[in-house]
C-alpha cells in the first residue's frame, strides 16, 4: 500500500477516533455529566438510562482510542456504528436529514457510521496495530470483505439487537 493511502486511513482513522473519543468524554465529565447522559437517554426510552448512558460512553472512548491506534479495525467500526446506529433511530431520524434541524437531523450519526463500517472493510493500513499483528488474528482477516461484514453485522446488528432489547419510549397520548 503506497503513502497516500496510509495516510488517507491514518486520517480518517484518527478523525473519527478523536470525534467518538471527544463525545463520550462528554458524556461522562461534560454538561450534565454522565448522571445527565443518563436522565436524557431515558427520557428518549434507553432502559435503564445509566447503563446505556456508560455503554455509550465507554464504547465511544473504547472504539474512538482503537481507531486511531488502527487496533482490531472492524471491531473498534462496530463499536462506532453501534452507537451511532441507536442515535439515529432513537434521537436523530425523526428529525430529518439536516442537522441543523430542530431536534438535530440524522446527517452526522449517518456519517459515522458508514465511514465507520467503511474504514472496517478498508482496513486500518501499514500504519496501524493490524500491520503488526499481520493484518489477521486467530487468522481471521482485519480487513476487506469479512472486515467490512464484522463492521457492519456487529456494528448495525448489534445497535439493532440493544434497541429491540431495552429501547423503552414512552407512548405519546392519542389525539382526541
Amino acid at each position: 500500500m503506497d503513502a497516500g493511502m496510509n495516510l488517507g486511513l491514518l486520517l480518517l482513522r484518527t478523525v473519527i477516533g478523536i470525534t467518538v473519543i471527544l463525545h463520550g468524554y462528554n458524556h461522562i465529565w461534560g454538561g450534565g455529566k454522565i448522571e445527565g447522559t443518563a436522565r436524557w437517554f431515558g427520557s428518549l426510552g434507553m432502559k435503564p438510562g445509566i447503563l446505556h448512558a456508560w455503554l455509550a460512553s465507554l464504547v465511544e472512548l473504547g472504539a474512538g482510542a482503537m481507531l486511531i491506534a488502527g487496533a482490531f479495525t472492524p471491531l473498534a467500526a462496530a463499536g462506532v456504528a453501534g452507537v451511532m446506529t441507536v442515535a439515529f433511530v432513537i434521537n436523530h431520524r425523526p428529525n430529518g436529514f439536516f442537522i441543523f434541524r430542530p431536534g438535530e437531523g440524522y446527517e452526522y450519526v449517518l456519517n459515522l457510521a458508514v465511514a465507520s463500517v467503511a474504514l472496517g472493510g478498508l482496513g486500518a493500513g501499514d500504519w496501524s496495530v493490524d500491520k503488526a499483528l499481520g493484518y489477521a488474528v486467530a487468522g481471521v482477516s482485519l480487513h476487506g470483505t469479512t472486515g467490512l461484514a464484522i463492521s457492519a453485522v456487529a456494528g448495525i446488528g448489534g445497535g439493532l439487537a440493544l434497541l429491540a432489547g431495552f429501547w423503552r419510549p414512552d407512548k405519546k397520548p392519542a389525539d382526541g
